[in-house]
């Protein structure tokens, strides 16, 4: 996700700048809000995170979601709250990076944040993250192994996983008959329906690095892999042939701005056949009319759509690193969070969020959707959690709008953004 999830992954988050339900908006409660804005979100006016009405500490929590997550969420603090002796104080966040990096070294920051696991390393060493593992009630072996992978970082465990979340192809049903097994039938579909004088798209899919991912490295490309050497990929023959392809074989039907919202809009709108977008999305597509199914990515010639994936969960922030009452009761709202199968499962149905539970994973009870992102997690690779990949976000980004605008070719572009990302690193 500057690289908020759901806007880099604008996960993994924005899925554009979320707002809280109307009515809900309310100053950031707790020690959160070091610049004093005002935060979209769950604070104390909704009953959920009334500290008074709570015996045992109140947690600071901060999170970035849709409009269409919140109800799901500001249920799940206030079952919380109305089944122990914790509160829990909610706010949403418009920009989580920015909020976190200011607010934790000023000591002004939640107990626990929720993002995507690719900040395990930087934020760890940079000391906004801490250790819980000899607090922790819960095993990760609870979890999926790549679940309880991605929340550790040299053998401290910063938080606990949720959900995992990648993004696969989405079809409107009432344009297209059935899920394209090859690129070749995707192309033909797009073609028939394109028509950008009556506003119909072939395609809608944001063109960031987290979006555009599954591309770049379908045909052996990768972003940044600290076990390869080089460990930086982007400028490697296979990742511009990557994104060459993704400049000639998609770029043509989709909306000319490359940007979360827009796309995202064109397809929940009706007006486009195809979408690339994640599970959080499909909160959106159900309030819309919108006839969608979801798939895995076409084949493709020479390569497979292998994109990123992600671990949702909750950070275990530098405020709890002094214990206290405020910090038990977000340990125990995380522990709680990450381990109700009823809410994970309800999450999984409205959302498409999927479980890393391993009594969850494979249940017959998981929507047939869920199922389907969870095979694309199968065949992507995880997002690095080594402290170098914040410095290949934002780089990359500025490339993907380049070659998206036409303004440089993909070799130009992506080898720009790999001198970039070495001169940051050094």
């Amino acid at each position: 996700m500057t690289m908020e999830r759901r806007t880099v992954l604008k996960r993994i988050g924005g899925v554009g700048a979320a707002t809280a339900l109307a009515g809900c908006s309310v100053q950031e409660q707790g020690s959160g809000g070091s610049d004093g804005e005002t935060a979209s979100g769950d604070g104390s006016g909704d009953g959920a995170s009334d500290g008074s009405q709570q015996s045992g500490g109140t947690a600071t929590a901060w999170y970035q979601l849709q409009d269409s997550e919140i109800p799901a969420r500001k249920d799940a603090m206030q079952t919380f709250t109305s089944e122990t002796e914790f509160g829990v104080d909610g706010s949403d966040i418009s920009n989580m990076e920015k909020k976190t990096t200011s607010a934790i070294p000023a000591g002004q920051g939640p107990e626990i944040f929720e993002w995507a696991h690719d900040w395990v390393g930087d934020y760890y060493q940079r000391e906004f993250v801490v250790d819980q593992s000899d607090e922790l009630s819960v095993s990760l072996d609870q979890f999926t192994e790549a679940a309880a992978s991605a929340v550790q970082f040299d053998d401290a465990v910063v938080g606990l996983p949720h959900s995992a979340e990648t993004v696969t192809l989405i079809y409107n049903a009432d344009i297209v008959d059935e899920a394209p097994e090859t690129i070749d039938d995707m192309v033909a579909a797009m073609e028939e329906y394109h028509d950008p004088s009556s506003s119909q798209y072939g395609l809608a899919a944001p063109f960031d690095p987290y979006f555009t991912s599954g591309w770049i490295q379908a045909f052996g490309g990768y972003y940044f892999d600290p076990e390869q050497d080089p460990a930086l990929g982007l400028d490697a023959d296979e990742a511009i042939e990557g994104l060459q392809f993704a400049l000639d074989t998609l770029r043509p039907y989709m909306p000319d701005d490359p940007n979360y919202e827009p796309q995202a809009a064109t397809f929940s709108e009706g007006n486009a056949a195809f979408a690339v977008n994640g599970p959080w999305y499909l909160a959106t597509l159900n309030q819309s009319d919108v006839n969608y199914e979801v798939a895995t990515f076409p084949a493709i010639d020479g390569g497979e759509v292998t994109p990123y994936t992600g671990i949702s969960m909750w950070y275990f922030a530098d405020a709890m690193s002094e214990g206290g009452a405020d910090a038990t009761a977000a340990r125990n709202f995380v522990e709680w969070f990450a381990t109700n199968e009823d809410h994970a499962t309800r999450l999984a149905k409205e959302q498409g969020a999927i479980p890393v539970l391993d009594s969850l994973v494979g249940s017959d009870d998981l929507p047939d959707h869920v199922q389907t992102y969870s095979q694309t997690v199968s065949q992507g690779v995880p997002m690095p959690t080594d402290p170098r990949m914040n410095k290949v976000w934002s780089p990359l980004e500025n490339a993907l709008i380049e070659a998206f605008n036409g303004d440089a070719s993909a070799e130009d572009a992506l080898t720009t953004a790999a001198e970039e990302i070495r001169s940051n690193w050094e």
